[in-house]
């Protein structure tokens, strides 16, 4: 197994060796910055195993991770020499859309030596990891933030915060909320006199916002100084002024966006 990552001196000669164990004839493969060694001019690679090792005599190490892989039948070891210094965002976070009830997940990819220290926050205030956000790290050069069971109110600006003792770096992306057009609250059936107001109103949701119309018996409601609907945030409103008896039957109103169709329905009796 290949030992601790070691420190050297810019400019100084550096030397990584492992120990490939196992039958028939392992296969070696020495990179930095993830580009074949046999292509770096500064670079010797020994013959292959019991061992195999890699000389260097100006390393290029403020950049990347100078890697010795040794892999046999899948298996690898890896060594990394690294020099110390702040964090850097190698690849951005990217923005994500998250579907209600269902996870989604912002990584991205960093390079900091030594280890850094982790912070995710939304809209400017810190997210602690448990069951709702999760935070992973898959790779020594990778992090995740994990958001479960999506809502609504998931939606915003995320950003993830790298900090070593040599600095700091941060990246942010949105994370953008689907949810079905949705009836909350249906409207009640109202009894009014003749001459009076009627007003019926109901609870709406969905992301995109839905389009939200208004029927009177099966029919669109035309629109006018008399009869008409306001649409809001989370509410759309139904008004008759003047009710007349013409105006009592049956009234609907229906939302609907990408994701879904939703309807409801309530009674006006004049009086």
């Amino acid at each position: 197994m290949l030992q601790p990552s070691e420190m050297v001196q810019r400019r100084a000669d550096a030397a990584l060796e492992c120990l490939v164990q196992g039958g028939g004839h392992p296969h070696s493969l020495c990179c930095a910055e993830r580009k074949d060694t046999a292509r770096m001019s500064k670079a010797k690679v020994a013959p292959p195993p019991p061992g195999c090792t890699l000389d260097i005599n100006d390393p290029q190490v403020q950049e990347a991770a100078i890697r010795i892989q040794a892999s046999y039948r899948g298996h690898r070891s890896r060594k990394e020499l690294r020099e110390k210094g702040p964090p850097k965002v190698l690849q951005p976070l990217k923005d994500v859309v998250l579907l209600e009830g269902s996870a989604a997940k912002l990584e991205c990819r960093v390079s900091a030596f030594p280890d850094p220290f982790i912070v995710w926050s939304k809209d400017g205030k810190e997210l602690k990891d448990g069951p709702k956000y999760r935070y992973v790290f898959e790779d020594p050069d990778v992090v995740a933030l994990v958001v479960r069971d999506g809502v609504l109110t998931d939606l915003g600006k995320y950003t993830v915060t790298i900090k070593n003792p040599f600095g700091q770096t941060s990246d942010s992306a949105c994370i953008k909320v689907e949810v079905p057009a949705k009836i909350n609250k249906g409207p009640d059936s109202v009894k009014v006199k003749k001459g009076s107001t009627a007003v019926l109103t109901a609870g709406i949701s969905g992301e995109p916002a839905p389009d939200v119309g208004w029927l009177k018996d099966g029919e669109d409601i035309e629109e006018d100084n008399r009869v008409f609907y306001d649409i809001g945030d989370t509410t759309t409103t139904l008004t008759i002024k003047n009710a007349q008896a013409s105006d009592a039957g049956k009234y609907e109103v229906f939302v609907e966006n990408n994701l879904g169709v939703d309807q409801s329905f309530a009674r006006v009796d004049v009086l």
